[in-house]
């Protein structure tokens, strides 16, 4: 594993990252069923609180960047599980997905997970879009465009592989999955915050995936 895995070119962001090798990518156990319905539960009852809409406005001008506007389609990815979570719609999916899941409505912040072998690097950089970018983010092929939006990139190659608002599909976890990178989104000002959830996310997939996790945290 590398020491620090990704580079940040970007101010006024913070992210929390991790690695987590050997990997259990299947069902989730019970408990991490349970914290997930928990989750859920507590953001029906504070979904409109001054927290959470506080939470909910430092992301977005987190993403409000040049020309992208994290409006409709382009909302980051915590509010569309909000708003499952109140409509009581969370789907169990598979350990990685709930993990993320658990943590992101927990926090609001929005967060990425990376299939490392399917990426083929341990080495990104956090940076913003550049004109004419752009990936597939579903089995669909639905594009998402990235100029001026967060993105995750692998490197040497520079390609971009996932974003705060939906991540790209030739890099996501499946059953397969063993080697996975997280990237937990957030601004500078809430450094503590995105330490914290970095630091929960990293315990769910200790004690659910059975994996090894070291993370930290840039900006």
């Amino acid at each position: 594993m590398s020491d620090v895995p990704v580079e940040l070119a970007t101010e006024g962001v913070t992210v929390g990252w991790l690695l987590a090798e050997g990997c259990t990518n299947g069902p989730s156990p019970a408990a991490l069923v349970d914290a997930l319905h928990a989750a859920a539960a507590t953001r029906v009852l504070d979904a409109e609180s001054p927290w959470a809409t506080a939470r909910k406005s430092a992301v977005r001008d987190l993403l409000r960047h040049d020309t992208y506007k994290p409006t409709g389609r382009a909302k980051p990815a915590s509010e569309y599980l909000l708003r499952t979570a109140v409509e009581g719609d969370v789907p169990v999916i598979n350990v990685l997905a709930d993990a993320n899941n658990v943590v992101s409505i927990e926090t609001l912040f929005p967060i990425s997970i990376v299939d490392l072998d399917k990426a083929g690097t341990d080495a990104f950089v956090v940076r913003w879009g550049r004109e004419g970018e752009s990936y597939v983010f579903n089995p669909s092929g639905q594009e998402l465009g990235l100029r001026d939006l967060l993105l995750v990139a692998c490197l040497p190659t520079d390609t971009p592989c996932a974003t705060p608002v939906k991540d790209s599909q030739a890099t996501k976890t499946d059953a397969t999955t063993r080697r996975a990178l997280g990237i937990v989104y957030g601004p500078a000002s809430l450094r503590g915050e995105v330490k914290a959830a970095t630091e929960r996310l990293a315990g769910l997939l200790t004690h659910s995936a059975g994996a090894t996790v070291v993370f930290g945290v840039l900006g």
